[in-house]
This record gives structure tokens, C-alpha cells and sequence, in this order.
């Protein structure tokens, strides 16, 4: 896996807007669903590939929200689902396979950062729950609706900060905020190692990414000062400059999705619109999240977790 992390010469950079990496592609008859797709990036991401001429179906836990942001994007459409409910999960899959129609582009977007320490009825903690396994109950539960598709992830830089933490996955002996977000994002991309290791062979290809650092309502467990304090924005509410407009932001998980020059290639973690190399610190991928065995490992803890697993 680690060989194949180099550049690719995609032509496209850090700066590159979501419109700029789609454009000239047509999306048509293609179905994408998108989950966050109605907020931050994911919003900018839905107008992408809507403008594509693609249908973008937007699963929300809080539908009106959703609808009142799509409105006025043509081709789009919102259906409920909570991804910290795993039976919200199992009616939106039952829904969509029962139009019978396949789903082209899947966005594993939506996701929670540095939440105050939360479990759900099961007891997970949830930043694991919401941004991991939600969606690795849903890609599952969809799969029969999936063949040839790209299945995307969108990680963060911050898988850096640790790997699973086996001894203690959820937090039960002391909660650090940063850590839970860190480990939920370093199952992002060991779940795209291990989907796609499982299911390139019916054509689809899983990447994992890190969009760049963007101010979103992904901070919105942070007061402004503390925004501040971070170096997240300035007295007057700017952000760094290397920090990315939303439009930017959104660019690497729409190549990712569209891109022709990702054919025949999977497993792979993006970086500004590129594939980028296996580091230990900066840009660029750390190997704990990249690890094959770890991959296994994960996927074989989330079918016991979710009882899913649809390649037993």
C-alpha cells in the first residue's frame, strides 16, 4: 500500500477549487450520495457534482436544515439518517436499494471534531461511532448498490495524532477531546485500505483524504476565543492564509470522486488534490493509518460492533 503513495500528477494544488477540478466532466445519469453534504465543504462538494449534471442525494439528521441549504441546487434531493443510529442507517440502505438504483459516487463526509465526550446508547463514544462507524455500517449496508463506484472518505490531517487506541477504543478510562477525533480519523482511512482491498475486484475503489483546514461549522464546539487562541482566526475573524476558502476546501474529496486519472488506482490517501506521500509529520499520510493488518483489524472490530459485514 505504502509504495503506491506518490504523486500522480493530477495538475491540480492546493488552491484549486471543486469547480475547477470537475470542470469538463460529465456527470450525467450518475448518482452521488453525499452525507454532510449540506454544510461546509460538503455543501460546496453537492454543488459540484450537482453542476456535473449529477443527481446528489443528501442523507441529514436534521432534514428541513438540509433542505432549506440545498435549495435552489437542481438535481438534488434529501433523505433522512442519523449515522450515530444504527438503525436510522439500516432504513436509509433499505430505502435506497429498494429504487433499485445504483449509487455511482458515495462521500463519507459527514462527521463530528472535538466534541465534548458523548456516547451513544451503546455506550461508543461517539466521535468513533458518528465518524466511522456510521459509515462503515452504511457502505455495507449499500453495497449491492454500489458496484463500479468510488467510495470516498474524508479523514483529516489530525489521524496523525494517534492510531487506534485497542486498549481503550472508547475512551472508558479518561476522555481527551483531540484524541477521540484523531483515532475516529485514523479509522477513515484504515477503512478505505480494507474496503478497497475487499472490493476492488466488483470495481469499487475506496480513498480516504485530508481536505486542508477550513473554517466551517466543523468548530462548533469551539468558542471564538479558543478559535483564536488556536490560531483558527484573528481579532477580526480571519483565517490564516493557509487555511482554504470552502471552495477549496471541497476540491480534493470532489477529484477524489470524479477524477479519471484515479482510474484503476484505490486505497489511497489524498492530499490537495493529489496523492501524497507516507511521512511522519507535516503533510502527508502516517503509516499507522495506511497499515493492512491494522485495516483488517478495524474492519473485523466494526462487523462485531455493527453486526455488518457484507463481505462475511
Amino acid at each position: 500500500m505504502s509504495d503506491k503513495q506518490h504523486p500522480i500528477g493530477s495538475g491540480f494544488n492546493a488552491r484549486s477549487t471543486a469547480a475547477e477540478v470537475i470542470a469538463g466532466l460529465d456527470l450525467t445519469g450518475k448518482t452521488a450520495v453525499v452525507t454532510g453534504g449540506y454544510s461546509g465543504i460538503g455543501l460546496e462538494t453537492t454543488r459540484a457534482l450537482a453542476s456535473a449534471g449529477s443527481r446528489v442525494i443528501v442523507p441529514a439528521r436534521r432534514a428541513d436544515v438540509a433542505a432549506k441549504a440545498l435549495d435552489g441546487i437542481a438535481g438534488t434531493e434529501v433523505d433522512e439518517l442519523d449515522l450515530a443510529d444504527l438503525e436510522s442507517v439500516r432504513e436509509f440502505a433499505e430505502r435506497r436499494l429498494a429504487t433499485g438504483d445504483a449509487i455511482d459516487i458515495l462521500i463519507n463526509g459527514a462527521g463530528i471534531m472535538a466534541c465534548p465526550e458523548t456516547r451513544t446508547s451503546q455506550g461508543w463514544e461517539l466521535q468513533f461511532a458518528t465518524n466511522h462507524l456510521g459509515h462503515y455500517a452504511l457502505v455495507n449496508r449499500l453495497l449491492p448498490a454500489l458496484e463500479g463506484a468510488r467510495v470516498v472518505s474524508v479523514s483529516s490531517g489530525a489521524h496523525g495524532i494517534t492510531p487506534i487506541r485497542w486498549d481503550d477504543v472508547h475512551f472508558e478510562r479518561g476522555y481527551g477531546r483531540w484524541e477521540a477525533y484523531g483515532q475516529s480519523k485514523t479509522a477513515n482511512v484504515l477503512f478505505a485500505v480494507e474496503l478497497d482491498r475487499l472490493a476492488a475486484s466488483a470495481g469499487i475503489r475506496a480513498f480516504a483524504l485530508h481536505p486542508g483546514s477550513i473554517l466551517t461549522p466543523l468548530q462548533r464546539h469551539f468558542p471564538v476565543a479558543e478559535q483564536r487562541e488556536m490560531g483558527w482566526m484573528d481579532e477580526d475573524g480571519n483565517a490564516p492564509d493557509y487555511f482554504k476558502s470552502t471552495e477549496q476546501g471541497a476540491a480534493t474529496q470532489t477529484w477524489a470522486a470524479t477524477s479519471p486519472k484515479l482510474d484503476g488506482l484505490g486505497g489511497l490517501f489524498l492530499e490537495d488534490c493529489e496523492v501524497t506521500e507516507v511521512t511522519e509529520e507535516g503533510p502527508g499520510v502516517r503509516a499507522h493509518a495506511i497499515d493492512p493488518d491494522e485495516a483488517q483489524r478495524l474492519w473485523a472490530y466494526s462487523a462485531e460492533l455493527t453486526g455488518v459485514n457484507a463481505f462475511a
